[in-house]
């Protein structure tokens, strides 16, 4: 699993040291509504489970998933992830601390992992659902895919 670095903030793979800061940033009702796939209230048991099945699927050879911690000084700020991978497709989900929102952290993540998912992994497609009341992550898909 790669690390990409950025000039405010790294990709890197999840740590077990990472359960605090990821409880701390995505425990959030704005985060919640906006994901399909995490629950909420976010718990110990949730942090622990999702950093460990990262560990697995990093380890596999062929995974059908990548995922990336987005790190600011050191703490998980946010989540990237190239899912549902097949054959030269992945669909992009991704989420960030309220706390790192407006700083174009996401934007920057996202054409990152773009650039990652077409170069490293050979997809010809990336693609994401976003819910129609999600305003800012439309424009976080547009100014990272369209400038």
């Amino acid at each position: 699993m790669p690390v990409i670095k950025s000039k405010n903030f790294t990709l890197r793979p999840y740590k077990k040291s990472d359960e605090k800061s990821l409880i701390l940033n995505i425990n959030n009702k704005k985060i919640y509504r906006n994901m399909s796939r995490v629950p909420y209230p976010y718990t110990s048991k949730d942090a622990n489970e999702w950093i460990t099945q990262t560990f697995k699927k990093a380890k596999k050879k062929e995974s059908n998933e990548v995922n990336f911690a987005i790190a600011v000084a050191g703490e998980v700020a946010g989540g990237i992830s190239l899912f549902d991978i097949s054959g030269h497709k992945a669909e992009i989900g991704y989420w960030l601390g309220e706390n790192y929102w407006g700083q174009g952290i996401m934007s920057a993540a996202c054409k990152l992992v773009t650039k990652f998912g077409l170069e490293k992994l050979k997809l010809i497609r990336i693609y994401a659902f976003v819910f129609p009341w999600n305003k800012a992550s439309m424009k976080v898909l547009r100014w990272a895919y369209f400038g």
